[in-house]
């Protein structure tokens, strides 16, 4: 190829890179916000199936107090019984003890069944108020979604066209160049590697370029970059060429 083959094999692969960038900026920040609700949404369930399990340890703790209490009142009721059988004092003394150590453990047990029970009422709506949430950021992704992939739709073979055709394009530029394109490409904020001179000035930043610097674009003889931002310059008429050229 010749530099001048070169020189309009890289500004058809900007212009059809700069289609395909145009084509997803369409969907704007929606991929981006597709997934960051997605990721809520997980978070939301993960949360839903934490309240689960608290809720059942909750039920777990009150039934579990309830047989404590049960059996407690259960060896009340023995030793009392066993009070009508004693000897001495000593033993109705110490079955008097045991009637006591079982009524402050029915005390503790029902202390802990009131705070488990608020606590189940309170992890109850959390529950609801949870699932809500999940049901609300649901319809809201799946309205995201449907959006994203109605617009995905219209844009997705005009650029599989567009790819293919920087495909084709990328395989006739030699690899070092095409290497320096990419590298311009990315860190240009508009991506663009390859600029027109415009007004005697740089397409990419603006800065004034010299006459005898223009005049040597205008030959492409060779490749000249902008001195100032690194991109690739070429002659105003090479767009108007490209024009024709495609007609």
């Amino acid at each position: 190829m010749t530099v001048e083959d070169k020189l309009k094999a890289l500004y058809e692969l900007q212009q059809v890179d700069s289609k395909i960038d145009e084509l997803r900026i369409l969907t704007g920040e929606l991929p981006q916000e597709v997934k960051d609700m997605g990721d809520e949404l997980e978070g939301l369930k993960t949360r839903r199936q934490n309240i689960e399990n608290e809720i059942k340890e909750c039920e777990t703790q009150i039934a579990d107090h309830n047989v404590r209490i049960a059996n407690a009142q259960a060896a009340i009721s023995r030793y009392k019984e066993q009070q009508n059988n004693v000897r001495n004092n000593r033993e109705f003394d110490n079955l008097s003890k045991e009637i006591e150590y079982q009524e402050l453990d029915i005390e503790l047990s029902q202390k802990k069944i009131r705070q488990y029970t608020a606590d189940l009422e309170q992890k109850q709506q959390d529950k609801v108020k949870t699932a809500e949430q999940i049901e609300d950021k649901t319809m809201d992704l799946n309205q995201k979604r449907n959006e994203l992939e109605s617009i995905m739709a219209e844009t997705k073979a005009e650029t599989e066209a567009l790819i293919l055709r920087a495909g084709d394009l990328e395989k006739k530029i030699e690899s070092r160049l095409l290497d320096a394109f990419k590298r311009i490409r990315k860190n240009a904020h508009n991506g663009l590697a390859v600029v027109k001179v415009e007004r005697d000035s740089c397409g990419g930043c603006h800065s004034k370029i010299p006459a005898q610097k223009q005049l040597d674009i205008r030959q492409r003889k060779k490749i000249i970059v902008c001195e100032f931002c690194g991109r690739i310059l070429v002659d105003p008429d090479m767009e108007q060429e490209m024009a024709k050229k495609k007609k």
